[in-house]
């Protein structure tokens, strides 16, 4: 079975001094390996074929077969790592936490532990007779986000 430790250090060296980052990598128990790439700008096909190639040159298909994906990250598919809380602030997403709360709002920063979004939240004023729609900032762990979409709008 090809060493996932060994494949995400291939790939990390293949896309050095590039804004590719590494979403994901898996290795199935049958080797068949998919790695997503995303950046802070776009994806095209030839930086999936250097990445292609660079795993292609370091692990030898006749030692070992697999079968071998790389791709860019969807657009429609969740947040996993920092650095795509990074690129969508200022974007609109969607949080989903782990007691159930769907939280719809303005992404507006994200650090090591957790990531902020400003949700519109009605607020009763003293004086005001209906309440008004404010921006509420609401910080989030990530290990508290069951998952986090950029909300596409068309």
């Amino acid at each position: 079975m090809i060493d996932k430790t060994e494949l995400t250090r291939v790939i990390e060296e293949a896309i050095a001094g590039t804004d590719l980052f590494v979403v994901n990598v898996s290795v199935s128990h049958d080797n068949v390996i998919t790695v997503d790439l995303d950046s802070m700008s776009s994806v095209d096909i030839d930086q999936c074929v250097m990445v292609n190639d660079a795993v292609l040159a370091a692990f030898d298909r006749d030692v070992e077969d697999y079968e071998l994906t790389v791709g860019s990250y969807g657009l429609t598919s969740p947040l996993l790592v920092r650095r795509q809380y990074d690129k969508n602030i200022g974007q609109e997403v969607e949080v989903l936490t782990r007691d159930g709360r769907k939280l719809k709002g303005t992404l507006t920063a994200a650090d090591d532990a957790a990531f902020t979004i400003e949700v519109m939240t009605r607020v009763k004023r003293e004086g005001k007779k209906r309440p008004e729609l404010v921006a509420v900032p609401e910080r989030i762990d990530y290990d508290n986000a069951k998952q986090t979409r950029v909300v596409i709008k068309i």
